[in-house]
C-alpha cells in the first residue's frame, strides 16, 4: 500500500521490450536506499516488483503487459521522469490517503490554469470512472495523492480538476506535464467497495 506522497523524483535509465513485458530500469537513490529484492515501488502510481538492485541507485522492475495496456508505463523511454514512492511501513504516517498502485485507467491533461499561489490543472477521465470522483474528494494522478476541487463534462467528455501547490510542481512530474500529456489514474479504493456492497445483497 502506498499513500500518493512522492519521495523521489526518479529517471527511466532503459526500457528493454519483451514479448509479453517490458523491463525497466530507473534510477532512484532515495527509495533504493533501504530496498531489497522483492519489496515493492510506485512508478507513476504503478505498484511494481523490484526484481534487481543495482549500483549506485539503480532498480530493475518487470511490467507485465496487462500493466502496460491500462497505464502510461509503455510510454516511458530512457530519460523520462517518474514519480516513485516505497510501500508504507506499518506504523508510518498516512499522508496522503490509501493508494494501492492499482491504475484504474489512464487520462489526459486538457488545460492548466496558472494562478499566482497555485496552478490548477483539468484532466479528462474515461466515463467508467467518472462516478468514483467528486468534488473535495481524493484521486490519485500518476501516483500523486490529489483532493478534487472540481468536476463536470463538456459535450459528454468527463473532466476533473486539481490545485498544484509549487511543492507538488517541484517534486513531481506533474510540475512540467504539457497538454495533452497521459497520466494514470487510480480512483478512491472505498468507493469502489461501497458500490459492491451496495449492489450486492447480503445473503
Amino acid at each position: 500500500m502506498f499513500t500518493g506522497i512522492v519521495e523521489e523524483l526518479g529517471e527511466v535509465l532503459g526500457c528493454e521490450e519483451l514479448a509479453d513485458s517490458a523491463r525497466l530500469t530507473i534510477h532512484g537513490p532515495r527509495v533504493t536506499a533501504d530496498t531489497g529484492h522483492g519489496d515493492s515501488i510506485a512508478v507513476n502510481g504503478v505498484c511494481l516488483t523490484v526484481a534487481e538492485i543495482g549500483a549506485a541507485g539503480r532498480f530493475t522492475a518487470d511490467v507485465m503487459a496487462e500493466t502496460l495496456r491500462r497505464s502510461s508505463l509503455g510510454a516511458l523511454r530512457p530519460g523520462s521522469r517518474v514519480n516513485l514512492e516505497r510501500a508504507v511501513a506499518v506504523g508510518g504516517r498516512l499522508g496522503g490517503h490509501i493508494v494501492q498502485g492499482h491504475v484504474d485507467g489512464t487520462g489526459q491533461i486538457l488545460v492548466r490554469t496558472p494562478t499566482p499561489h497555485w496552478e490548477v490543472v483539468r484532466i479528462a477521465l474515461p466515463a467508467a470512472l467518472a462516478r468514483y470522483v467528486v468534488e473535495k474528494g481524493s484521486i490519485t494522478v500518476d501516483g500523486i495523492s490529489l483532493t478534487v476541487s472540481a468536476v463536470g463534462a463538456d459535450t459528454g467528455a468527463d473532466w476533473f480538476e486539481v490545485s498544484l501547490i509549487p511543492t507538488t510542481r517541484a517534486a513531481t512530474t506533474l510540475g512540467a506535464a504539457a497538454v495533452g500529456t497521459t497520466v494514470n489514474l487510480e480512483v478512491d479504493v472505498v468507493a469502489k467497495y461501497v458500490e459492491r456492497l451496495l449492489g450486492r445483497p447480503a445473503p
